[in-house]
């Protein structure tokens, strides 16, 4: 019984992390490609966007919480600060040691930071 409600969890938070992705990648898209920003400020800009984004479709989809909206916002943004660590460490490395393609490297990011924000969600912020 408890594997299934981790997966169902699971698949909800992936419905939630498609729409923060899809707001992260068109942020970052257009910031670093159009307006040729710098794709570490680029990449920091769309992480403060894509953060919200999740926290809100997050909060709609499945994580339901008693604590005030701001404390909450709070720890949503001081435990994601590992992540957006995580994501420009990853774009440093895929860019500049691999020199991979900006937009690839952000979808690698994306994808290994995911599953970091689920857990710590899961476990630390919602305890569910």
């Amino acid at each position: 019984m408890a594997a299934k409600k981790n997966i169902k969890q699971f698949v909800l938070y992936l419905l939630v992390g498609a729409g923060a992705t899809a707001a992260e990648w068109v942020v970052f898209y257009l910031l670093e490609e159009r307006l040729h920003i710098y794709y570490m400020t680029a990449t920091g800009i769309a992480f403060v966007l894509s953060t919200f984004v999740n926290w809100a479709l997050g909060r709609i989809i499945m994580f339901q919480s008693n604590q005030g909206i701001w404390k909450e916002l709070a720890k949503i943004y001081l435990t994601s600060i590992a992540g957006f660590l995580m994501n420009l460490l990853i774009m440093w490395i895929a860019i500049q040691q691999l020199e991979s393609d900006e937009m690839i490297a952000k979808m690698a990011a994306t994808g290994i930071v995911f599953f970091w924000n689920f857990i710590i969600r899961k476990l630390v912020i919602y305890k569910i």
